[in-house]
């Protein structure tokens, strides 16, 4: 995707990965359009930044619907969807009275959430000259942390609906990226802030930019910190990156 002159939205991105996402693509000449469950912070967020909002709720499909068409309404020029939207949780899967309501949860936020944005931006999209969906999976698509088994399994569900996206819509003018992150320094998890194992917010941001300004090719967006749990298959050293993720990591990836 060109690194500037887009307009785009990203759900989710009132905190963490999606704001600091949105701030450096609006600092690179995009319009930019953030959305989430909270007016108040959604507003101060506009009020500090400049940027566009909008309330929605992605885990609400009729929600989703009513928010997508404030977005092109108001912002008709729209070409990039950033899927941003998602929940982690430690499950214990021994009883189901201790993780099936959490399983279902996740699933509808960080699965279900996606597709039903694609699907109210889909059609649209196709309509722009140069458009995008970036998705958002994760280094524990590919490497599972024991603690997240639901949040493991939404985020390789996402991979390859990525994967297959990207085949269906090579006719069309719209790209599909996925957006791979390690561990970040976020609030996505207790704790996850402070993390030493995690990547500074702020060092993956940029190098997410540069591979976004240096590689407009790349389908997948990979920081160097996530290529160990990425292609441990690959290396053949897969055993060994589980045991270490699961022996180092508490929190594993974003």
């Amino acid at each position: 995707m060109d690194i500037s002159g887009n307009t785009i939205f990203i759900p989710g991105a009132t905190s963490g990965i999606g704001l600091a996402l949105a701030l450096a693509l609006e600092a690179r000449g995009n319009t930019v359009i953030v959305g989430g469950r909270r007016a108040g912070l959604l507003e101060k967020i506009g009020a500090e930044h400049g940027l566009g909002t909008v309330q929605i709720d992605t885990a609400d499909a009729e929600n989703i619907q009513s928010a997508a068409k404030q977005v092109l309404a108001r912002y008709p020029d729209l070409n990039v969807l950033v899927t941003m939207a998602g929940v982690m949780r430690v499950e214990d899967w021994h009883r189901p009275e201790t993780f099936l309501e959490s399983a279902e949860g996740i699933v509808t936020t960080n699965v279900l959430g996606p597709i039903r944005l694609i699907a109210a931006f889909v059609e649209h999209l196709q309509t722009r000259p140069d458009a995008t969906i970036m998705t958002v999976s994760s280094g524990l698509a590919f490497a599972p942390l024991k603690v997240t088994p639901s949040y493991n399994a939404s985020k390789a569900a996402m991979h390859m609906l990525s994967e297959s996206l990207r085949l269906q819509l090579a006719d069309t003018s719209v790209r599909v990226l996925e957006l791979e992150p390690p561990s970040v320094r976020t609030e996505l998890m207790p704790g996850q802030a402070d993390n030493e194992h995690a990547m500074p917010l702020d060092e993956f941001i940029a190098e997410v930019m540069s591979i976004l300004e240096t590689r407009p090719e790349a389908d997948e967006i990979q920081v160097e910190r996530v290529k160990f749990l990425r292609y441990g298959e690959v290396r053949g050293d897969y055993r060994q990156v589980v045991a270490t993720l699961n022996a180092t990591d508490p929190h594993g990836s974003a």
